[in-house]
């Protein structure tokens, strides 16, 4: 199995493809009025379904963001700031990875996550007249207040356990759960060294943002997540 897809309700499908496809650097196509978006590769897609256009972010929500693992964070904001867009200044977050963040045009929230730690990213790394060539939608992000339950769940679909993130300054720890074989170099899935190699994986893992018995609202305009071989969406 995999994840397939995550499906968003949207004001204008066809506008926001664009969006994805020219800043982006992802392929587009229709599906009657759907729009499907994504890179090439076994990463999950994004699906943006007509309806929806009352869409605004909030902490308190289920559905958080997607995450879009790349080369060099550098160069994508400097070519997505060059065409207009709003993106915060790239910085290494603790100890979790070298990040920027920005919005797309209807709110939905997109987080750029480079390979390497600030530091550590090679010469050369990434092109800088295409950012995306090597980009992978790399995370698909739920908050949750019981992470039992969700990875009871997880485990039920045949997914694995790769990494467990402290996020304690913010109260929060971070779990990502993949259809994959793949071990971590670390047994231990607290240790740091796995992040780096979590971020070059070229498949999508399901990340939960874990606040202890936290309740969040449901995003209507969140209509779950598509899984190979599974009737019903992840929501």
């Amino acid at each position: 199995m995999s994840l397939n897809a995550l499906r968003l309700r949207v004001a204008d499908p066809k506008g926001l493809a664009a969006f994805y496809r020219d800043s982006l650097g992802m392929k587009a196509r229709a599906e009657g009025d759907v729009w499907r978006v994504g890179y090439v590769g076994v990463d999950a897609d994004l699906m943006l379904v007509p309806g929806g256009g009352r869409y605004t972010h909030d902490r308190r929500q289920r559905y958080w963001k997607i995450g879009i693992t790349l080369p060099n964070v550098d160069l994508a904001v400097d070519i997505l700031r060059a065409a207009g867009a709003e993106v915060s200044d790239p910085r290494q977050f603790l100890d979790i990875g070298y990040m920027a963040h920005l919005s797309d045009p209807e709110g939905f929230v997109i987080e750029l996550l480079q390979h390497d730690f600030e530091g550590n990213r090679p010469d050369g790394a990434g092109d800088a007249k295409a950012p995306f060539a090597q980009a992978c939608l790399g995370q698909i992000t739920l908050r949750t207040g019981n992470i039992q339950a969700e990875d009871q769940r997880c485990r039920d679909l045949g997914m694995r356990l790769l990494s467990v993130q402290d996020v304690e300054p913010y109260g929060f720890d971070l779990h990502f759960y993949a259809f994959t074989s793949d071990q971590p170099p670390n047994s231990d899935l607290w240790a740091v060294e796995n992040r780096e190699w979590l971020w070059k994986r070229p498949y999508t893992t399901l990340e939960f943002q874990h606040i202890d018995d936290a309740a969040f609202a449901r995003v209507p305009d969140f209509l779950g997540i598509e899984v190979g071989g599974q009737t019903d969406p992840y929501t």
